[in-house]
């Protein structure tokens, strides 16, 4: 489960790179990867100075920030033309996002991991008189009694007679809610295999006065 979740998280946090190099719009504190095919000699970084520009050899400034990586590419290529025979084959891309924009892709790419469910697991929510509570991803097939057992127990102050399973039908809008007597159970009784679904609400209410 762990390798898939990092796996997933590595994906998530590969995006603003891929990302950089389609839509990004060039901004100062950027270093630019620049590549010459006909003079190797030219290849270097790029930094994108605090007016906007980057300083190319054999050229001079040439203005960076607004542009796409691909219209910067052709801006260097027609900057440094009159150099060669022909306009040479430059390859660009970002090496490196200023500070705030990198800050600001890693918090996304946080964002985003935390609402990536591993995989084979439902999501399900406890509340109430649970010692653990909220939203817990679960194995899929887990059932209801292998649920009360795994997530860390319930309070002295559970009324455990009255576990109740919310269960959302996304189609109708409806719910339906099933009573679960988990004293019972714990007494001998035999139970019901009720195998949780993704969305169920777990509640164990508390215990009134002479419960």
């Amino acid at each position: 489960m762990f390798r898939a979740l990092a796996g997933l998280l590595l994906a998530v946090l590969m995006v603003p790179a891929a990302w950089a190099q389609s839509g990004y719009r060039i901004q100062p504190g950027d270093v630019l990867q620049m590549e010459v095919l006909e003079d190797p000699s030219l290849n270097r970084s790029l930094l994108v100075l605090p007016d906007g520009s980057v300083s190319l050899p054999l050229v001079g400034t040439v203005q960076a920030t607004g542009k796409s990586v691909e219209s910067m590419r052709n801006a260097i290529s027609a900057a440094l033309a009159p150099n060669f025979a022909s306009p040479p084959t430059v390859f660009l891309s970002v090496g490196q996002l200023n500070q705030m924009t990198s800050a600001l892709n890693a918090a996304q790419a946080q964002a985003a991991a935390a609402n990536v469910r591993p995989y084979g697991t439902v999501a399900v929510y406890a509340v109430g008189e649970f010692n653990t509570q909220g939203r817990l991803d679960i194995q899929s097939g887990t059932t209801l009694l292998q649920f009360l057992a795994e997530t860390g127990g319930l309070t002295r102050f559970a009324a455990t007679k009255r576990i109740q399973l919310h269960r959302p039908d996304k189609k109708t809008g409806l719910e339906t809610v099933y009573n679960f007597n988990y004293k019972a159970i714990q007494a001998g009784a035999k139970a019901p295999v009720i195998v949780l679904r993704d969305g169920d609400v777990i509640v164990a209410p508390e215990r009134k006065l002479f419960e």
